[in-house]
């Protein structure tokens, strides 16, 4: 599960590499028909080539949703994970005006996102495992959550200033490292903590939430933009991330010796 958290946040990312440039070679409306194609593409694949349901089941206890709904563990995750990306979205509403006020055009931001992104992933790559290996999921965990309201904070802090092209990509690397840590590490933790008969039930209410979060990330920004500008969308921003760490704080990251004991 963490590498499929993982996938989506490459993904994005890639995204934002590569739309600067699709836009400027095949326009708007290309992006939304490579859109539409790749979206078909999920389909053929899902259709196709991820295997089957197993005929035959474990003999398990049925699981029920009202387990997930009433799992306060679950629960902190599930508002993380809509928060996330209700901010992920949000944000990208105003970050690409910044950097043209910064002097990048915007078939240039790629020059920006794409060092960030790199950067991003080969620190975390490189520590989130291992420090989760020696018992400080939960420290890197929140410390995330942190770090994410900390840019919020200081994008809010530059929106009235003159903004660095080198400053913004510093920001930027500090965003992708905390959301790929927090992308790659919730799926797993909602996997790990869902009662084993109920962690179908326990995903498919985290996805979904996932999905209501860039719903809520785009309506919210929109408006948030158009009655507040780019201060009121950071500064919401901001409050929403400082909401989720006191929301997450209490959490405890279940051990291996516990996951062995549900799994038997």
């Amino acid at each position: 599960m963490a590498l499929v958290g993982g996938s989506i946040g490459l993904m994005f990312a890639v995204s934002l590499v590569a739309a600067p440039v699709l836009a400027g070679w095949m326009g708007l409306v290309g992006i939304f028909a490579l859109t539409g194609v790749l979206a078909l593409l999920g389909v053929a694949g899902v259709i196709w080539w991820v295997p089957q349901e197993p005929l035959k089941h474990k003999d398990l206890p049925k699981g029920r949703l009202a387990d997930v709904l009433h799992s306060a563990a679950l629960l902190r995750l599930n508002f993380g994970v809509f928060v996330l990306h209700a901010v992920q979205l949000a944000m990208w509403l105003a970050l690409p005006a910044m950097l043209v006020q910064a002097g990048l055009s915007r078939e240039q931001h790629w020059q920006v996102y794409l060092p960030a992104v790199l950067g991003s992933f080969v620190v975390m790559g490189g520590s989130l495992f291992q420090l989760e290996k020696r018992g400080y999921l939960r420290a890197v965990f929140l410390t995330s959550i942190g770090l994410t309201a900390l840019v919020q904070v200081v994008l809010w802090m530059q929106v009235d200033a003159s903004p660095s092209i080198v400053g913004l990509g510093v920001l930027l690397f500090v965003f992708f490292y905390a959301f790929n840590v927090l992308e790659a590490s919730q799926p797993s933790m909602v996997s790990r903590v869902a009662p084993p008969q109920s962690r179908g039930a326990a995903m498919g209410v985290y996805n979904t939430l996932q999905s209501l979060g860039f719903f809520a990330g785009g309506i919210g920004g929109g408006w948030l933009m158009k009655h507040g500008g780019a201060s009121g969308l950071y500064a919401t921003c901001a409050a929403l991330m400082l909401l989720w760490l006191v929301v997450a704080w209490p959490m405890s990251a279940p051990g291996r010796q516990e996951l062995a004991a549900k799994a038997g």
